[in-house]
C-alpha cells in the first residue's frame, strides 16, 4: 500500500502491479495485481550531481591555463587533467589554521579560483568534478585508503574520480587531489600503466571482502636510478600509494571524509603545513619547513627552509601567497609544537 500524505487528504491507495517486490513488503503479503511505484534513488546518477551548472566555468579554465576545445572527449579529459594538476597547487593552510572549510562548491570555488590558492584532495576533486561534469562527461566519486607502504590500515579519507568521455566506453580514474599527479587519466583496468612525462604509474585489482574487489594505485619510488641501459643502475622500485573500491561516494561523502582530516587531532594536516606542486619537470613537496624536488628519474633533493624563507619559498615553489596573518599563525603554531619530526 501507498500512503498518501497526511495533509494531501489522500487515503491509502494499491499500487499498479509490478513483478518487482518492494522494500519492507514481504512477498507473501503482496496481492497478485500488486505493482508498486518505485521512488527515485538518492543516489541515481544526476547531470548535476556535482553542482556543474553552477561553476564559473570560464574563470576555471582560466586559472588551470586551459584553451582547449571544450568538448566531453578523451582527448579533452587528459588535457584537462594535466593542466589541472599542474595548474592548482595542494596546500592544507585553513586546516592547519583551524578555519573553517565548507565544500560546497561556490566555496571551493572561490578558494581554488578567485582567491588562487590550493586545497586538498576533496577540494580539488569537487572542483574538477563539477567542470567536467559542466563539459558533459559523466563522474562517480570514488574514495581511497592512502597507504604509501604504510603497515596499518589508514582511514578512507582520498577523494577519486572515475570519468567516462562521450567517445570512449572505458572508465579513466582521474585522481587529481593527490598532489603527485598522475599528470592524466589511468583507464580502470587492472594492469593499466601510464607514463606522463617519465612519472609512472599502474593499477591493480585484487578480490576484496564479500566479493567487493579491491583497486590499488601504485607510483615508482623515489630511489637511485640511471639510464636503462647502465648495468649500475638501481631499478626504482614500486609502491602501492592507495587502495579503493568501485562504490560510488558522493558530495556529502566527501564532507564527512574533509571533517576528520581538517579537524581531527591525529590528522597530520591539522598539526603542520603541508603543501605540493606538480609539473612534468618536477614534483616539489613542502612538509613544514623541510622542501624535497624529485625527479621523475627518482631523484630529488632534500632542503631544510629557514623559517624566515618560508614565505618566498611558498610563491616562487608553489604560487602560494599567504597573508602577513596566516605567516605569522603557522610559525606560531610552529613554536607550540614544535618543529616537524
Amino acid at each position: 500500500m501507498n500512503i498518501l500524505p497526511a495533509e494531501t487528504g489522500g487515503v491509502p491507495t494499491a499500487a499498479p502491479t509490478t513483478d518487482h517486490p518492494t522494500s519492507g513488503t514481504r512477498p507473501e503479503e503482496r496481492p497478485a495485481d500488486f505493482v508498486p511505484v518505485p521512488d527515485p534513488s538518492p543516489t541515481d546518477h544526476r547531470p548535476d550531481r556535482w553542482s556543474g551548472e553552477l561553476l564559473d566555468l570560464d574563470a576555471y579554465l582560466a586559472r588551470i591555463g586551459y584553451d582547449g576545445p571544450r568538448e566531453p572527449t578523451l582527448a579533452v579529459l587528459r588535457d584537462l587533467q594535466r593542466a589541472h594538476t599542474t595548474g592548482i597547487p595542494f596546500e592544507n593552510v585553513h586546516a592547519v589554521l583551524g578555519r573553517d572549510l565548507p565544500l560546497d562548491l561556490p566555496s571551493v570555488e572561490a578558494r581554488l579560483v578567485r582567491d588562487r590558492r590550493g586545497g586538498y584532495c576533496f577540494e580539488h576533486v569537487l572542483l574538477f568534478a563539477a567542470a567536467v561534469e559542466r563539459l558533459g562527461f559523466h563522474v562517480t566519486g570514488m574514495i581511497g585508503r592512502v597507504s604509501l607502504g604504510a603497515p596499518k590500515v589508514l582511514p578512507a579519507t582520498h577523494g577519486l574520480l572515475a570519468v567516462t568521455a562521450r567517445d570512449d566506453d572505458r572508465e579513466w580514474l582521474c585522481d587529481v587531489g593527490f598532489g603527485a599527479g598522475p599528470l592524466g587519466p589511468i583507464e580502470l583496468a587492472d594492469g593499466a600503466q601510464v607514463a606522463y612525462d617519465g612519472w609512472r604509474h599502474r593499477l591493480e585489482r585484487r578480490p576484496g571482502a564479500h566479493g567487493i574487489d579491491q583497486w590499488w594505485l601504485y607510483q615508482t619510488a623515489p630511489g637511485p636510478s640511471g639510464p636503462d641501459d647502465d648495468p649500475e643502475r638501481v631499478p626504482t622500485p614500486w609502491i602501492d600509494r592507495h587502495t579503493f573500491t568501485l562504490t560510488a561516494q558522493y558530495p556529502i561523502d566527501y564532507v564527512v571524509g574533509s571533517h576528520f582530516v581538517g579537524t581531527h587531532a591525529r590528522s597530520p594536516f591539522v598539526r603542520r603545513l603541508f603543501a605540493q606542486r606538480m609539473t612534468p619537470a618536477a614534483h616539489h613537496s613542502l612538509d613544514d619547513l623541510k622542501l624535497v624536488t624529485t625527479r621523475p628519474d627518482g631523484t630529488n633533493v632534500t632542503e631544510h627552509l629557514a623559517p624566515e624563507a618560508l614565505d618566498g619559498t611558498l610563491r616562487e615553489v608553489f604560487g602560494i601567497a599567504l597573508t602577513k596573518e596566516e605567516l605569522h599563525e603557522i610559525a606560531a603554531r610552529r613554536a607550540d609544537t614544535g618543529p616537524a619530526q
